[in-house]
């Protein structure tokens, strides 16, 4: 790495407090030769070599305006751009606002006008989308362009090339704000999530909890815009791995990849191994260097870890839960026999976690709001303070996920409380209901809702318990004989306060043509004058 200049001026900061800094430099100083970074097969940087490169675009950033504290709407879907462009934006303290690529033009546009950015980047995978929204955000006063010069944008690439690769003034560390992180977005905006240098470095101690080793390969995809940068690709940088960046991870790709690069570690919902194994495409791939694999974002069936061992019994399986307010809290493994797969496992190391009753007590082994707390939670919803007044309890991240928690500090993770009946002061989720039905032999399909009793004032509202039911053809069941039955294996606060007899029960279209997801909000529009 070039060295900075004798007389340099010394960094505004405590660099290792600054997460560009602590991520990638620490790792250059340390191991300068140690591959840190290939992509897609053609391209390959050392450690030393990386942090040059960024250190340019650092420089460029800063030539181009980009000053300590301004924010930056980033629109990148290409791997290698992403990477440089917020560690070096990380590294001179502007806040990047991570957007999805894949949002509407709409969508886009709204949440960058909302985030106070006056800087905007974008490569050039993003013109078109960038050419609709760019006459909508008047308050940009500067925008850049990453794969070539572009009318009216900064070309990044060119300057940066001219740029030195010494090591710019490091500004931001500790609770300094980092980036904006977006969720979801299931109902309304996405909420811009501020993480600070300080949380997103603890996000980063990721393998302090899971082993790797010296020559530990990690292997993603492009999901690493937005939150997946410190939840995936800044952790095998501060772990000092190889990381192996594709703009495809999708299981054709992966079974080139893993043999090519020699991939020790991936992070992956189940279902992408049930596509994988699926089929008869894997069995001819070399995946025996595989040591890690970590699952989260859905449920692992028994059936499917079997699977995954079967054909890789060299690795390890992990679980974990977490949310883009409080990334990677939980984590367990799941393959040793030590762990029920029901569970994501304990809190990570400085982490906690508890599950609350509807008072907000602590409770073991009842079902509960989960709360989260640890130096990786967020700052807060940027501009919302009324929406981060309801979440932020004390030192406690309330997510609205549902969970029990057993005498062993193992988390299960229940669904999420929107979902969840209130009844006699505990939550239920409704497919422990649903289930208990559909073990009876006159029930087909089962559906539970709740229905308040009084949504006034600002405790949760108690309801009563709703069950919809479609009846085996022939069996002569009826209402009144599935609710004694029920009552006989369920406790008092799950037992349903009626039973309705449906033909079908409401479902969302499948892009198969066959039924989806259960309505539920539909079953208690139908059905709750019945109680």
């Amino acid at each position: 790495m070039t060295p900075s200049p004798p007389n340099a001026p010394a960094p505004a900061v405590d660099p290792f407090g600054n997460y560009g800094y602590a991520v990638l430099t620490a790792g250059a100083l340390a191991c300068p030769d140690r591959t840190a970074l290939t992509y897609c097969g053609e391209r390959r940087f050392s450690y030393a070599e990386l942090d040059r490169a960024v250190n340019r675009r650092a420089h460029a950033l800063l030539r181009a305006g980009v000053a300590p504290g301004r924010r930056v709407a980033a629109l990148l879907g290409e791997t290698l751009g992403v990477a440089e462009t917020y560690l070096a934006q990380f590294k001179i303290g502007a806040v990047t606002a991570a957007l999805n690529p894949f949002w509407s033009a709409e969508v886009l546009a709204a949440v960058v006008a909302r985030s106070g950015a006056t800087a905007f980047v974008y490569d050039s995978g993003m013109d078109a989308l960038v050419a609709e929204v760019r006459p909508k955000l008047p308050g940009i006063g500067l925008w850049l362009r990453l794969g070539g010069p572009a009318e009216d944008a900064v070309d990044l690439d060119a300057l940066a090339a001219r740029c030195p690769d010494g090591r710019p003034e490091i500004r931001g560390s500790g609770d300094d704000p980092l980036a904006l992180f977006y969720t979801s977005g299931s109902t309304g905006l996405p909420k811009a999530v501020l993480h600070t240098h300080a949380s997103a470095l603890a996000t980063a101690r990721l393998w302090h909890d899971i082993p790797r080793e010296a020559d530990s390969v990690f292997g993603t995809g492009a999901i690493i815009w937005g939150i997946g940068f410190p939840a995936i690709a800044g952790p095998a940088l501060y772990g000092r791995m190889h990381l192996v960046l594709e703009q495809d991870w999708g299981p054709e790709n992966f079974l080139r990849v893993v043999p090519r690069e020699k991939v020790t570690h991936v992070s992956l919902i189940p279902s992408f191994f049930s596509a994988l194994l699926g089929g008869d495409a894997h069995r001819g791939a070399d995946l025996s260097s595989v040591t890690t694999i970590v699952l989260g974002g859905e449920p692992l069936a028994p059936a499917l870890l079997d699977r995954i061992k079967e054909r890789m019994p060299q690795a390890r399986v992990y679980g974990y839960y977490g949310q883009t307010e409080a990334p990677y809290s939980v984590c367990g493994r799941l393959d040793g026999g030590g762990q029920d797969l029901r569970s994501s496992g304990r809190a990570r190391t400085g982490f906690a976690v508890r599950v609350t009753d509807p008072a907000g007590e602590p409770v073991v082994g009842e079902v509960g709001e989960i709360n989260l707390a640890g130096p990786h939670r967020m700052a807060c919803y940027d501009g919302r303070p009324d929406q981060t007044a309801e979440v932020l309890r004390g030192v406690w991240y309330v997510g609205g996920d549902l969970g029990r928690i057993d005498e062993e500090g193992r988390l299960y993770v229940l669904g999420r409380r929107s979902d969840a009946i209130l009844k006699g002061g505990r939550w239920t989720p409704p497919a422990e209901v649903e289930e208990a039905a559909a073990e009876l032999e006159q029930v087909v399909e089962a559906g539970a809702v709740g229905v308040p009793e009084n949504a006034d004032g600002d405790e949760p509202a108690e309801q009563r318990l709703l069950l919809a039911v479609v009846a085996r053809a022939g069996s002569g069941a009826t209402a009144e004989g599935i609710a004694a039955a029920l009552a006989e294996r369920l406790p008092e606060h799950q037992r349903p306060d009626a039973v309705v007899l449906a033909d079908e029960l409401p479902h969302t279209a499948d892009a198969s043509g066959g039924p989806g997801k259960l309505l539920r909000r539909e079953i208690r529009a139908r059905y709750a004058d019945r109680l």
